[in-house]
């Protein structure tokens, strides 16, 4: 069983092909081409394509140097501080990327994406991976997996908190005659709050549902261009796809729960006055 586990032994002798500068700017010339198509249809995202580019490089660049570096150290300390930083960014981002606020939704989502990713990571490296295949090296391990986690984890968070808002923003007449007529919270928001989960998991299910058919996912082509087995190799992707799988669900219930406590009070009130738009007042 422990074999099942390992890491992928390459079975070719030659490694992944190493790029050279000019391979990266020759790839970079795809992106100079969206910038022209841009141009020619008055479309106005050069500037973003630009700099998304940049930031691209900029980013990668500087997450290699510090991940060589972490994973030579093998510190746990850093290690640990370094997986916070992923995981608190991660944390922002899924709020900035909303359109309506509400106060408590830059808790609500530290919350969810602590909990999910942190507990279905855990879970994985003690439980499906036995720690003494990974405790020699464990930055290799815990980085990665961590980071493949948050970001689809921080995708349905994003989506759960954005829909329920929109939800309870949309249905206000609707869930307001209800609570009048006598529901509770829960009776009112019903529908909003399973619309809302839905709708994060909704991405995450529709790549398992073509996974292999449609699209290769990253860890299962790069594993493959370093020479290791397919076999092997889709082993390991579907253990992470069903690890992403776990994480967003748990994710977006835990922010959409959390974001509904902070709408509705204990008196089973819509605080709909909470609710604010980005950029109005």
């Amino acid at each position: 069983m422990n074999s099942f586990f390992q890491i992928p032994k390459p079975t070719q002798v030659t490694l992944m092909y190493d790029l050279t500068p000019l391979n990266i700017a020759l790839a970079a010339m795809l992106v100079f081409i969206n910038g022209i198509i841009s141009v020619s249809l008055k479309l106005n995202l050069e500037k973003q394509l630009l700099l998304a580019a940049l930031r691209t490089i900029v980013q990668l660049l500087l997450i290699g140097l510090i991940l060589e570096w972490i994973f030579e150290l093998s510190w746990w300390p850093m290690i640990g501080l370094w997986m916070f930083a992923m995981t608190l960014i991660a944390s922002m981002t899924a709020v900035q990327r909303s359109q309506r606020r509400f106060p408590g939704i830059w808790l609500n989502s530290i919350v969810a994406v602590f909990v999910s990713s942190w507990l279905v990571t855990g879970f994985a490296l003690t439980m499906i991976i036995p720690p003494q295949s990974w405790s020699d090296t464990p930055a290799q391990y815990l980085i990665p997996l961590l980071g493949m986690i948050l970001g689809n984890t921080l995708n349905g968070i994003s989506l759960g908190l954005d829909r329920l808002s929109e939800q309870l923003v949309t249905r206000k007449a609707e869930v307001e005659l209800k609570l009048t007529l006598g529901a509770t919270r829960n009776e009112a928001a019903r529908e909003a709050l399973q619309n809302a989960v839905r709708s994060g998991m909704t991405p995450i299910i529709n790549s398992m549902m073509v996974v292999g058919l449609v699209s290769l996912p990253g860890l299962m082509t790069g594993q493959i261009l370093a020479g290791a087995s397919p076999i092997e190799s889709v082993k390991y992707q579907i253990v992470i796809m069903f690890l992403i799988a776990s994480g967003t669900a748990l994710g977006t219930v835990i922010s959409v729960l959390m974001g509904y406590r902070c709408l509705f009070n204990s008196k089973h009130q819509f605080l709909f006055e909470k609710i604010t738009r980005i950029g109005k007042q």
